[in-house]
């Protein structure tokens, strides 16, 4: 009672404790920070655009967030932006690749000893009951929910499952989980509906024979997270995910069924990249925009506006070079999705760009998830991004974008005819181009990729090199057939040119003057070289050109880099291209302002930051005769 007491005291002694502090206002804070930059433009220096089009400030204050109604609700509450329960649990996914139905169940019922609490099974090729009913043989299906995903877009396995359950008298309300029926899907990776009609009403039949076979079950998925790998940025990956919805709600809608049925029986599955501040928003923004969607649409029941999102770790940031930094990308991405809410999340192991999983791979990416629940508590906490002036503000950002964009869709005619006119590939297509160039520039960075590569590292002969690069299917007339897009492909291909040739070509340093320019020029040319597997041959530095070139050229050098200091390129590069005598490939380190005189003494490359790393080294490779 006493410490009661004094707390209270205390509280009330201290309630004002800001009141002989002045509000700071916008105004003071922007002159302040004005004045720190000495004269340097504010918007270059601290304001980021992001790849979705919009500014990020360097700072945000509480009246960033005046006008927003929706952040007075709480957990649990319309329009759920911080979250659909009143927890932050999730389940823990694996898929699993079926190749051989017994194997494919071993190993289901082994991992769901070591953490799993969901299913996913990839099926590459049809099932017949019989084998369908092996592949589910031992797993508690009223105890977990179990996840189908093939390329068919038929239902087939939401239709075999409700056959399952009825055959083994399961209590059909417990069973939970999902299809990856998703037609609009379909059409965006192949460029027709599965059905070969326009007007497809293979939702509504699917809809109409689950529904009520199995009433916890999502037959319908809006596989939003193909835009993100394909090239999207995540104000479109929101935005082409909302325009998918409408098409089914209307559908299903037309069809007679009701509002608040359709609701509760969509899955949206979307990517989680590496950008985690804005994951964690577009998430959060992902709920608010479907709650108000649908109740749009007149649900009855608050309820069944309740979103349920199914993540994954995004392939278009992952590598085949250094793949262990998939690790890395992985784990971050995972925690913005549980940061921001996701009911279920499955992070891709980190050789999904080279091969099938392995153990190792497989036991890596399930403890991701597991250290982030038992050791991190991170399902213990409702939505720890709340008040954040910057999440707020991103998430408010994102979904208006994105709510833009579905308008714009929607005012084309919606998601077909929209695709039919490839408004939605030249988006998404303007969003990747965009990407490649801040690769070639080096502005983004895909580790060990284009930038800090290991230079010692070769790809493995058995990798099926074909298996890394996706082709692009044809335009078959309903509009241009998405592709997914790893990034890193380009770099890649051109890199294991590299490794396959007969000869890796050398690239030497030629190391002289001034100590430390010399140092960090040949540390800059290192990397800028290895990013394509040439051989670099460093060297601590020598004491004439000409002794320089002469151990160049005794090492068969095809190409030779002069790194020194700006103001002594001059000298060494006159010296340069007479001894050199036209036997190796020249260029410079840096970018001198004696650029033009060293041209016109005969070297014709120079590399620095502004360089587009890529277009060089290609060009480098064509005369390198790779």
């Amino acid at each position: 009672m006493q410490l009661k007491t004094t707390i209270r005291v205390i509280m009330a002694e201290n309630q004002n404790l800001f009141a002989d502090f002045p509000e700071i206002s916008r105004e003071a804070w922007q002159g302040k920070i004005e004045a720190d930059l000495k004269g340097a433009d504010f918007e270059k220096k601290l304001v980021w655009r992001t790849m979705e089009g919009f500014k990020l400030m360097p700072y945000y204050r509480t009246d960033d967030l005046k006008d927003k109604d929706y952040l007075n609700s709480l957990p649990g509450e319309f329009p759920y932006l911080r979250g659909t329960e009143l927890t932050n649990d999730w389940e823990i996914r694996q898929d699993i690749l079926v190749k051989n139905v017994s194997d494919a169940n071993a190993k289901a019922l082994d991992v769901l000893n070591k953490g799993v609490t969901a299913l996913g099974f990839i099926i590459p090729k049809a099932l017949s009951p019989d084998d369908f009913e092996q592949l589910l043989e031992g797993i508690v299906l009223e105890s977990l929910p179990v996840y189908f995903i093939s390329d068919d877009n038929t239902g087939l396995y939401s239709r075999l499952l409700a056959d399952y359950v009825e055959k083994k008298s399961l209590d059909k309300t417990k069973i939970q989980g999902s299809e990856n029926f998703d037609v609009l899907a379909f059409l965006a990776k192949n460029g027709f509906m599965p059905c070969g009609k326009s007007n497809c009403d293979c939702s509504a039949k699917l809809f109409s024979e689950i529904k009520d076979r199995l009433p916890a079950f999502r037959p319908i998925a809006i596989e939003a997270k193909y835009f993100q790998n394909s090239g999207s940025n995540l104000t479109q990956e929101l935005g082409f995910a909302l325009s998918e919805a409408v098409y089914y709600l209307d559908k299903l809608t037309d069809a007679g069924f009701d509002i608040d049925d359709i609701a509760k029986r969509i899955q949206f599955n979307y990517a989680v990249g590496p950008n985690y501040f804005i994951e964690i928003a577009k998430l959060r923004a992902a709920r608010m925009l479907w709650a108000k969607l649908t109740d749009a649409y007149g649900i009855k029941d608050k309820n069944a506006a309740k979103i349920h999102m199914h993540v994954e770790t995004a392939k278009w940031n992952m590598s085949v070079y250094d793949p262990y930094v998939n690790m890395l990308r992985a784990t971050t991405e995972c925690m913005s999705g549980i940061l921001g809410g996701a009911n279920s999340i499955n992070v891709l192991p980190f050789s999904t760009p080279y091969g099938d999983p392995t153990v190792f791979s497989e036991r890596i990416a399930r403890n991701v998830q597991l250290i982030l629940k038992e050791e991190s508590h991170f399902g213990k906490v409702q939505d720890p991004a709340a008040g954040s002036y910057y999440i707020e503000t991103l998430t408010d950002t994102l979904a208006e974008n994105a709510w833009k964009l579905f308008l714009e869709i929607e005012d084309a005619g919606g998601f077909i005819p929209a695709f039919k006119e490839n408004i939605i590939q030249d988006k998404i297509d303007g969003s990747l181009n965009e990407r490649l160039k801040r690769m070639a520039m080096r502005k983004e960075t895909i580790l060990g990729t284009n930038q800090y590569p290991n230079a010692e590292e070769f790809l493995d002969e058995d990798i099926d090199i074909n298996r890394l690069f996706a082709v692009q299917l044809k335009d078959s007339g309903n509009g241009r057939p998405l592709r997914e897009n790893r990034v890193a492909e380009a770099f890649e291909a051109m890199r294991i040119k590299t490794d396959r040739s007969k000869s890796r070509s050398k690239v030497f340093l030629l190391t002289i003057g001034h100590r430390a320019m010399r140092s960090a020029r040949a540390q800059f040319a290192a990397n800028f070289f290895a990013v394509a597997g040439f051989e670099i041959v460093n060297n601590l530095g020598f004491d004439d050109i000409e002794a320089g070139v002469k151990a160049a050229h005794e090492m068969n050098a095809g190409m030779i880099v002069l790194c020194s200091s700006d103001d002594e390129y001059t000298e060494y590069g006159k010296q340069l291209v007479e001894l050199n005598g036209g036997k190796s490939i020249l260029a410079v380190a840096g970018n001198p302002a004696c650029k033009n005189e060293l041209e016109k003494a005969g070297i014709k490359y120079f590399i620095h930051v502004k360089t587009d790393i890529l277009a060089s080294l290609q060009a480098f490779q064509s005369m390198l005769g790779i």
